[in-house]
């Protein structure tokens, strides 16, 4: 259970960082992280870093795919940790 708390939180930072830097590139008209790369790290396990950084970052909230997806990641995410964590018992 340890490795899988361990997992969400790495790919929780690395999508806050990603959200951060593609914010920071956009800022500079700069080459962007594909939008594909950021739903898919909320997907993954990442939706609690990467709706902080769109929240933080004011970074994407325009976009529907971004208000649907990062939030519906982030309850499927929750229901998950609730039920390891009662099945661990």
């Amino acid at each position: 259970m340890a490795t899988f708390f361990t997992f969400l939180y790495i790919i929780n930072v690395v999508a806050f960082v990603f959200y951060a830097v593609d914010k920071h590139r956009a800022y500079y008209n700069m080459w962007r992280i594909r939008e594909a790369v950021l739903l898919g790290l909320a997907v993954a396990g990442g939706a609690y870093g990467a709706g902080a950084g769109m929240m933080l970052f004011r970074h994407k909230t325009q976009h529907r795919s971004f208000l649907v997806t990062v939030p519906i990641a982030l309850l499927v995410w929750i229901a998950i940790v609730v039920a390891v964590v009662l099945l661990e018992r």
